[in-house]
Parts: C-alpha cells; sequence; structure tokens
C-alpha cells in the first residue's frame, strides 16, 4: 500500500483533500502542521501516530512513497522541491508557487528527478466539466470558437483589507488552468479591465485570445454572494454549444429544426439538446467537486501508472496566463504569457 506524507492540515486540506485521499488505497504514514492543536486533531481524526510540526522532519520519515501539500504558495515551492530532491512523487495544491518563476523551478527540479509534481487543478474533474470536457475534445465538436465564462467569490476576505493577492492567487488560477484545457489550446494573449466598486469589491473582465483565433471572456469578481451559484462556463463551437452550470449540469446544445410548424414534432436524440444532472438522492459519495477523480489521478501516477493529472507544467502555464492577467490589469493592454 503506498504510503503518503501530508503537510498543512488547514480547513481546505482536513474538509475537502484528507477525507477523498482516505477513500483511495493509500494510508497517510505521517502528517504535519505547524499548529500542535490542529495537528493532533487531525491526526487523531485518521489514526496519523507519527506527526511533526516540522515539514522537514516529516520528508526525512522513513518508508514515503509520496507526499502531498496544502499550504501557502512561497511554501509549496519551497517543500515541493524538497520533496521532489529526496525522489519522491508530490502532489501540491494550486497555486504550486507564489510566481510563474517558482512554479518553473518546482518543474525543473520534476525534470531532474523524473518524478511527477501534481497539481491541485481540480476544475478538470469536476463530474460535469469532465463530461463537458469529453463532448468538447471529441473529433465530432470540431473547434471550439468562443468561451464565455463566470467565476465569482464574496468579499468577506478582502473589505477592510483590500489585498486580491489572495483573490488571485487562490481563485482566478483555476480559470487560467480551465480555460486552455476546454479549449484545447494554450492562450496566447490576455487583456483584463477591472473596476473597483468599493474596497474589497473587484470585478474583472479578462479576455484571452488563441492562436486559432478563438476568443474568451470570463468574469471574475468578489461581490457576490457564496450562497448563490457562482460559476458557469459555455463553449461555442460551429452551430453547437456546451454549458456547465454550477458545477453540476451540463448542457449540449446541437443544431434542431424549427418545430413550431410540424404537428408531430418530438425529440430527436441526434440533434435535440442533451441535458445530464446528477442523481443527488443516489446513496453514493459523489465527487462533483472532482477532488476524488483528482486524487485518484495522483495516485496512479505514484504508482507509476499513466494518468490525466495535471501536472507541473499545467500549473507554470496557468501561473504564466495569471502574470499576464495582473500585468495587463495595470497597463490595460494585452499582455502575453
Amino acid at each position: 500500500m503506498i504510503r503518503i506524507g501530508w503537510i498543512g492540515c488547514g480547513t481546505h486540506a482536513s474538509e475537502m483533500l484528507l477525507p477523498q485521499l482516505a477513500r483511495l488505497d493509500v494510508r497517510i504514514g505521517a502528517i504535519c502542521d505547524i499548529d500542535p492543536a490542529r495537528l493532533d486533531r487531525i491526526a487523531d481524526r485518521y489514526g496519523i501516530a507519527h506527526r511533526t510540526t516540522d515539514a522537514h522532519a516529516l520528508l526525512a520519515t522513513p518508508g514515503l512513497d509520496a507526499i502531498g501539500m496544502a499550504i501557502g504558495p512561497a511554501q509549496h515551492e519551497a517543500l515541493a522541491i524538497a520533496a521532489l530532491s529526496r525522489g519522491l512523487p508530490v502532489y501540491v495544491e494550486k497555486p504550486p508557487a507564489a510566481t510563474a518563476a517558482g512554479a518553473e523551478a518546482v518543474l525543473r527540479a520534476a525534470e531532474r528527478v523524473g518524478q511527477p509534481c501534481v497539481v491541485g487543478f481540480m476544475k478538470r474533474y469536476s463530474t460535469a466539466n469532465r463530461i463537458a470536457g469529453n463532448v468538447l475534445h471529441a473529433p465530432g465538436f470540431g473547434p471550439a470558437a468562443s468561451l464565455l465564462g463566470e467565476y465569482m467569490t464574496a468579499p468577506t476576505y478582502f473589505v477592510g483589507n483590500p489585498d486580491y493577492t489572495g483573490f488571485l492567487l487562490h481563485h482566478c488560477v483555476h480559470a487560467m488552468d480551465l480555460v486552455p484545457w476546454l479549449m484545447s489550446a494554450p492562450v496566447t494573449s490576455v487583456t483584463a479591465r477591472r473596476h473597483e466598486m468599493s474596497p474589497g469589491k473587484l470585478l474583472l473582465h479578462v479576455g484571452f485570445g488563441f492562436a486559432s483565433g478563438a476568443i474568451a471572456t470570463v468574469v471574475m469578481g468578489t461581490h457576490q454572494s457564496r450562497g448563490t451559484p457562482m460559476e458557469w462556463w459555455q463553449v461555442m463551437g460551429d452551430h453547437q454549444r456546451v454549458e456547465v452550470r454550477n458545477v453540476h449540469e451540463v448542457r449540449h446544445f446541437r443544431n434542431p429544426p424549427f418545430k413550431a410548424a410540424v404537428a408531430g414534432a418530438t425529440l430527436d436524440p441526434a440533434v435535440d439538446t442533451l441535458v445530464w444532472e446528477p442523481n443527488f438522492t443516489a446513496a453514493a459519495n459523489e465527487d462533483h467537486k472532482g477532488y476524488h477523480a483528482l486524487l485518484a489521478a495522483f495516485v496512479a501516477r505514484v504508482r507509476g501508472e499513466a494518468s490525466d493529472a495535471p501536472e507541473i507544467e499545467a500549473g507554470w502555464r496557468a501561473m504564466r496566463v495569471l502574470e499576464a492577467m495582473i500585468r495587463s490589469m495595470k497597463s490595460g493592454h494585452a499582455e502575453t504569457p
């Protein structure tokens, strides 16, 4: 059985990641957090005897097969490189570093030792996004022409201290990965328009360009309630489009004929709209946010198996796009990643 050492016992790790990791055929062999009380609480929850407040001591624990971490961007970079230098595969939450240069340093470390470093871009693994991605990436859909997206959050963390670094690094970076993934193409230019409604309430309209001429526009901001649906994606091709609503509903619009004047009109599975929604009453541990599938893909890589896990090169590319967006916020012009 694979033994994983885990660094970071904050809310995201303890409520989102570790419960899904525990469903896999792995053992958490050692765990680390700088807060002793929090460390003991989470270690007790999972029956982990080997616990420490020193991340480098955890990395030196004998018998570990891989390292996972969900801490801060700068610590991700330093500790991912340290773990890779020991020859250990790594799972690192997004963002993989505080800067694109830092992400590239992790990438080079992974290349030197030939070990995977998987980044926590779980939105690729949301059930609805994966269904949408399979439709979009199939030959029958054809080239994607445009993307519209909406990905909001609330001003909770920013009012009173309107430093948007956390919003950019932890929230916006998801779009920097998901947009090129949905469009099946790297981003070649980014243009950002910003409007600060009041301190802590920021609105961004971000345009993405692609070598094919395709375009994308994503609205992101910190001025909506987290109690409402906050995420929506639509990708258009030629006479068809795919929409994902609130990470749980997929609609595939195709090219049906007008039916109002056809007395015998019915639904045609070849051309009419397809809709998918999950059965929330099913007695199953669903994975609509995608964490379980993402961690399963990481574990497959640890075993040396092929998987579609987003590795550190994807993290580096997302950070480059993010930094281009930040430059455009300041310059008012299109910027190149």
